[in-house]
């Protein structure tokens, strides 16, 4: 037998598919072999093509390739299980009074709920919407992590305004008076 590392990025091994691979044989030759890769394939877990690894002892047979499933890291998601996580940036308006936000996947968008009253480090979920679950039709979830940013120029009439609220509000983050 013999075992290869086979590095494949967040939406090949969600999406799996045929795939041609060049590999170089212990004798050095290089030979061309077509995988079918299950959808929902997750690090650490192999794939076995039989006849297709090293030549066996003394002429004999060619042993099986093990893949070895390797997903590399992407920009946008992590991958948790079946589960995928973002990062959705979020106004301190949008924080506190709610309101919706579309929210990237896999394949496409979604709209999402921000619940009035968020903080940073809230989550939503959206099921289904995550990582394939292997063979069967089911998927992870979609967990968006929110983050409250604030604007680091503001301007005149943005500054009056938290100005007013200042003033107006009885809220102590740090448990004041």
């Amino acid at each position: 037998n013999q075992e290869v590392p086979l590095a494949l990025s967040l939406e090949e091994a969600a999406r799996g598919g045929l795939r041609e691979l060049a590999l170089r044989t212990p004798d050095g030759e290089t030979r061309t072999v077509r995988v079918n890769l299950p959808k929902g394939i997750r690090p650490g877990q192999s794939v076995r093509v039989p006849g297709k690894g090293g030549g066996g002892r003394g002429g004999g047979p060619a042993g099986d390739l093990l893949l070895r499933i390797e997903v590399l890291p992407h920009p946008r998601f992590r991958l948790e299980g079946t589960h995928l996580i973002t990062t959705l940036d979020i106004s301190p308006w949008e924080a506190a009074l709610g309101g919706e936000a579309d929210l990237r996947t896999l394949d496409g968008q979604v709209r999402i709920r921000i619940p009035a009253g968020t903080s940073s480090g809230r989550r939503v979920r959206v099921r289904g919407r995550g990582f394939p679950a292997g063979k069967s039709s089911e998927a992870g979830d979609l967990i968006a992590e929110l983050r409250v940013v604030v604007p680091e120029k503001l301007s005149e009439k943005e500054k009056e305004l938290f100005e007013q609220l200042r003033t107006a509000s009885a809220f102590q983050p740090r448990g004041g008076k």
